[in-house]
């Protein structure tokens, strides 16, 4: 297993990525997180809005150059929804959910390559089984994490032999994502879900592949997930 060396994490903040931000500090790497909100680990962080271009690809640059010019991965957990009817979400949410999930994964991506083929890095990005399955109230999210899996295998066709590129497809967790809902999209009392903890350690374990060696897709979910298969 390689060493972890410094890994841009998006989303870091909270959720999945905070989990995975403190796995990659356990495991002697250096997480630099980029979030619209400071993350409360004690690591090197910027704050940006995924869904404005610009704004993320400042953030990626802020981060890599301020640790000296080196970057080994990139983990783009940074995720939102907006649910309900496509006729009743407006189309400034809706064009959010992929603004952030799709539009700002891409542009992380864009910007830190450079940086990941000097050190022949990885990609890890985020789809959801809510980008393999359907499901009805959901257009944006499934839309947008439908294109992560897409862009993820063009871009691992692309940068064979010189960028690692793996899509984690998680199922549902015990984070803050499902905060905020009408209770009809919030999982009931009693849905099995991962703790974001152990999806993490799936992320590392991709992270620390030897060079050659890559996890192309991992789904990662509760053995009893509704969303899988």
């Amino acid at each position: 297993m390689k060493s972890l060396g410094n890994i841009l994490i998006t989303g870091g903040a909270s959720g999945l990525g905070a989990a995975t931000v403190e796995a990659v500090s356990r495991y002697g790497g250096t997480p630099l997180v980029l979030d619209k909100a400071a993350p409360e680990a004690d690591v090197a962080h910027a704050r940006a809005d995924l869904a404005d271009r610009a704004s993320a690809e400042d953030a990626v640059r802020e981060l890599v150059e301020g640790t000296g010019g080196r970057l080994d991965a990139v983990f783009t957990a940074a995720g939102v929804d907006s649910c309900g009817a496509l006729d009743s979400v407006s189309a400034a949410d809706w064009e959010r959910v992929v603004g952030v999930n799709l539009l700002g994964t891409v542009a992380v991506v864009r910007r830190a390559l450079p940086y990941l083929l000097a050190s022949e890095g990885t990609v890890v990005t985020c789809s959801s089984t809510l980008g393999l399955k359907a499901v009805p109230d959901a257009t944006a999210y499934c839309a947008s994490k439908a294109g992560v899996l897409g862009f993820s295998r063009s871009l691992a066709a692309e940068t064979a032999g010189r960028v690692a590129v793996t899509t984690l497809v998680p199922g549902g967790m015990h984070t803050s994502f499902f905060e905020g809902r009408d209770e009809q999209y919030k999982p009931p009392a009693d849905a099995k879900l991962n703790r974001p903890e152990d999806v993490a350690e799936t992320v590392v374990f991709a992270l620390r592949q030897p060079p050659g060696c890559e996890v192309r897709e991992m789904v990662v979910c509760s053995s009893e997930e509704s969303s899988w298969p």
